[in-house]
């Protein structure tokens, strides 16, 4: 199957990828690394479309560090995420995710924004992104706005994105000296989505889980992280378990991945102590 007829424009800069939106008549979408959406297209998921190419912004990429917070241009491709020595020293939950994303073509092609954009909850950078406390940044019409990674994600595949809008750039938190970054997940094989992952983030604040794999968006764990905040690694699990709702398909049933989602969060207590490689 190949996609429907549709058109194309590469934007020059941020103001010119804007103009293209706004003169699609509704029908713009924006093309980054184009992994999940020449997919779509291809499978029809996604018809009629004007592509607003934004590949060539440069002011889109890279990484900077803003003293208590990095900031990650949505374009920075996957491999770039994962050999950034910022990204390596400060987020070392977004380095480890880039080890479980597919194969290295897509890795390489892939940008961040992209995968937030298209809010697959089977991918692991959103959830990464919920664990972190994360904040992303979103041009429009009407300017600038920002939306934490939380909110962000809204359905299946829905994000709070409006027409007209792009995702620019995520800022995240620098880890604490202290600060423990996890990522466990189960697969099928290496590169395949996984049946169920989870994200641990232990600071002196408290505890932050984030599964993927398990709903409809990115779950942030709370009574989880209460249960964990009072050293109640049991309790947890029991909480996990309780506050998921996995779907059930041709891969896991949803009570397997309850119950997977309970031993990965005990992987990850124990791999964060320090426990476990």
């Amino acid at each position: 199957m190949k996609a429907s007829p549709g058109g194309y424009a590469r934007a020059n800069d941020l103001s010119h990828a804007m103009l293209l939106l706004a003169s699609s008549d509704g029908m713009g979408r924006v093309l980054a690394g184009g992994q999940s959406l020449i997919a779509a297209m291809n499978m029809r998921l996604s018809t009629g479309d004007m592509l607003v190419d934004i590949s060539r912004i440069t002011e889109l990429s890279g990484v900077t560090d803003e003293e208590a917070t990095l900031r990650i241009g949505a374009l920075t491709r996957h491999a770039e995420i994962g050999v950034d020595p910022l990204i390596g020293k400060h987020a070392p939950l977004l380095a480890e995710a880039v080890t479980y994303i597919a194969h290295a073509a897509i890795r390489n092609r892939g940008t961040i924004g992209g995968a937030l954009a298209h809010a697959d909850p089977a991918a692991e950078f959103p959830a990464c992104m919920v664990a972190l406390g994360a904040t992303l940044h979103i041009h429009g019409p009407d300017g600038e706005r920002s939306v934490a990674a939380e909110d962000f994600f809204q359905g299946l595949f829905e994000t709070s994105l409006e027409e007209g809008e792009i995702l620019t750039a995520i800022t995240v938190p620098k880890a604490e000296a202290d600060e423990r970054q996890v990522l466990q997940e189960i697969a099928r094989r290496s590169g395949d989505y996984a049946l169920a992952g989870l994200c641990l983030v232990t600071r002196s604040t408290g505890h932050r889980i984030s599964m993927l794999s398990v709903g409809a968006t990115p779950v942030l764990a709370r009574n989880a992280m209460v249960q964990l905040d009072r050293g109640d690694v049991d309790g947890a699990v029991v909480a996990l378990r309780e506050e998921i709702d996995p779907p059930s398909d041709t891969q896991a049933s949803a009570e397997y991945r309850r119950h997977i989602s309970g031993i990965l969060l005990r992987r990850a207590v124990a791999q964060s102590k320090g426990d476990a490689a």
